[in-house]
């Protein structure tokens, strides 16, 4: 079930988050930037992220196992995380078709993102093309290499759950 998070779930969600990038980016990043990356104690502007936009977690029975969403200024996608043990279940894909439904919906027809090495093929295989490489200043982590990546929408593109 894909919904809509919900403002007092913030601090499970960034341990989703945390937990995803802990197993997903080691190879790229190390053990070192991976943990500073992802520290336990949550920043005010995560919490801001899921009230300001539209932030969606797809549920396994009782919990959430992935979240994303889409920053309607930017016309990026932002932050598609999975919990290990639910990785390669379609989840991911759940999540990034609901983001490219909100887009189409409030008229944006090109997505933006920085994806990580790791998922630059998952966005690869939904229609996002690379546009270059870049690095990402983090204040925790250091110097990050991120994938600058693009899709265009269609309208038929859309998907009903």
């Amino acid at each position: 079930m894909i919904r809509r998070a919900r403002p007092e779930e913030a601090r499970a969600l960034w341990q989703l988050r945390n937990l995803a990038i802990r197993a997903g980016c080691r190879a790229s990043y190390g053990e070192e930037k991976v943990m500073a990356w992802t520290p336990d104690k949550m920043p005010g502007g995560y919490l801001q992220a899921i009230v300001q936009h539209p932030f969606f977690v797809a549920d396994a029975p009782g919990f959430p196992v992935a979240t994303g969403f889409l920053d309607s200024e930017k016309h990026s996608v932002e932050a598609i995380f999975t919990l290990p043990d639910h990785m390669g279940k379609g989840y991911a894909t759940q999540i990034l078709t609901a983001i490219k439904n909100e887009a189409l919906s409030r008229g944006i027809t090109t997505l933006t993102l920085s994806s990580t090495p790791d998922a630059m093929t998952f966005y690869q295989r939904h229609g996002f093309t690379l546009l270059r490489e870049s690095v990402y200043h983090s204040a925790l982590a250091g110097d990050l290499l991120c994938m600058e990546m693009q899709a265009g929408l269609l309208h038929s593109e859309k998907v009903t759950f």
